[in-house]
């Protein structure tokens, strides 16, 4: 098992660098640059023209890992790495209509919000219909750290489901608002889940394949992305990485993690939302310099102090790899 995870993440790793090699400049020819929304920084303007849909190397990456390493286990009968596949997948399709969108307008607007929503919430609810119909959920609430089990109805299960699988996409995508910054507050997140398979072993494998080509593909495209970008994931990829995320989690039957891992992604979505609420509630009045968190961060923040984005990017991924520590400890027992 062990190999085959650490096959895994390096196989993907070298996919997608390779890939990106030759995909990056085809991007240019093609002019799928990436427009930016003149009400953030003013400095972020000198990005604009930066291609986009880059996440398509690390989807590439993971959907090749899945199929090469994970054929013995689909001969076996065993899917859930290609159950989750297929449902980032279906995102990262989402994402694509709306990076397409943009491009076709060359401007920084592409799906409406509320067909954005539907279209998740649909992929959502059949996602979990179908693990549910299969048999890889239960209509029960792990809660980690107190190692207790909650039995809910099933169709409040489901609308909690859909609830979480929607919020922490659109929070994945809100966190793609500097270079990197998606890419390495996931990453200890994807580790975290390839740690928990060697914790619980070989019948979790598959996931364990899913998580570490993920990895592996993130650290690959980090090498594009990483400040000054030379290419965005786009929301394709941040869609496909958010979907990937949820997936996980409920694959692992342990959604309430999300709370610990994923706080990155729920301090920057808070700060959206205060920031909306407070703004209308006040009449102009803002918490934040500007949201999401990030930006907030970069003009100044509450101290004054502008904070550069490898600054941000390594307070982001330091603080999202602590709490995938505490994450763990969090589910450590429940192995046990």
């Amino acid at each position: 098992m062990t190999i085959k995870l650490i096959s895994a993440f390096v196989l993907a790793f070298l996919f997608a660098t390779a890939f990106g090699r030759f995909y990056i400049p085809w991007l240019r020819k093609q002019k799928a640059g990436q427009q930016i929304k003149e009400i953030g920084p003013k400095w972020h303007q000198s990005k604009s023209g930066t291609p986009t849909m880059g996440g398509v190397m690390f989807i590439l990456a993971v959907a090749f890992v899945c199929l090469s390493l994970g054929f013995d286990s689909m001969l076996h009968g065993n899917y859930a790495h290609i159950f989750v596949l297929l449902f980032a997948l279906v995102f990262g399709a989402i994402g694509f209509l709306d990076d397409w969108e943009k491009i076709k307008k060359k401007q920084n607007l592409g799906l409406s919000g509320k067909m954005k929503f539907l279209l998740q919430l649909a992929a959502a609810l059949v996602f979990v219909l179908l693990m549910r119909q299969i048999g890889y959920l239960k209509t029960q609430l792990y809660i980690p750290f107190w190692q207790k089990t909650v039995q809910i109805p099933e169709w409040l299960y489901y609308i909690f489901a859909a609830f979480v699988i929607v919020g922490t996409v659109n929070a994945v995508n809100l966190t793609d608002g500097l270079d990197g910054l998606a890419t390495g507050t996931s990453l200890p997140v994807c580790l975290f889940f390839v740690v928990v398979t060697f914790l619980w072993g070989e019948r979790f494998l598959e996931l364990g394949l899913f998580a570490s080509a993920l990895a592996g593909g993130l650290v690959g495209f980090l090498v594009y992305n990483f400040h000054p970008a030379k290419v965005f994931m786009g929301d394709t990829g941040s869609l496909f990485l958010g979907g990937a995320v949820a997936a996980l989690a409920f694959a692992f039957d342990m959604p309430m993690i999300l709370i610990t891992l994923g706080i990155m992604y729920i301090v920057e979505t808070l700060s959206d939302i205060i920031q909306v609420g407070y703004f209308k509630l006040t009449h102009g009045k803002r918490v934040f310099r500007m949201a999401p968190f990030h930006h907030h961060l970069e003009l100044g923040g509450w101290t004054g102090k502008k904070w550069r984005e490898v600054e941000i990017f390594c307070l982001f991924t330091g603080i999202s790899l602590l709490f995938a520590i505490i994450s763990f400890i969090g589910v450590y027992h429940r192995a046990l």
